[in-house]
């Protein structure tokens, strides 16, 4: 079965940074997308950044470009999504998410067939 288990969520100042992981197994194809998604109280789901283990191409949502920088370590089935200039704005639980196999990067949600249990992030003023 796949599993994708996020961790490295927590508590931070304003301004500070942290370090999400994706921890996935169980994928039957070697390439495929794995995105992070975020979805604070009373908000829908929102895409973060996506990237393809195919070529390592990537896509941000507007409001985390230049902040959030999503990474592979592919030797270690893991996906990184490193958080910068944290605003409290950013607090959300944080989802990853995986599909079935190649595909361009995307925050559709609806192209991911795997999801995570997610971890929670928050950022205080």
């Amino acid at each position: 079965d796949v599993q994708l288990v996020e961790s490295g969520g927590g508590l931070v100042q304003a301004g500070g940074s942290l370090r999400l992981s994706c921890s996935a197994s169980g994928f039957t194809s070697a390439v495929v997308t794995i995105g992070w998604f975020r979805q604070a109280p009373g908000k829908e789901r929102e895409g973060v950044a996506s990237i393809s283990t195919a070529d390592g191409n990537t896509y941000y949502a507007d409001s985390v470009e230049g902040r959030f920088t999503i990474s592979s370590d592919d030797a270690r089935n893991t996906v990184h999504l490193q958080m910068r200039r944290l605003k409290p704005e950013d607090t959300a639980v944080y989802y990853c998410a995986g599909t079935r196999g190649p595909l361009a990067p995307t925050l559709r949600s609806g192209e991911y067939d795997y999801w995570g249990q997610g971890t929670q992030v928050t950022v205080s003023t």
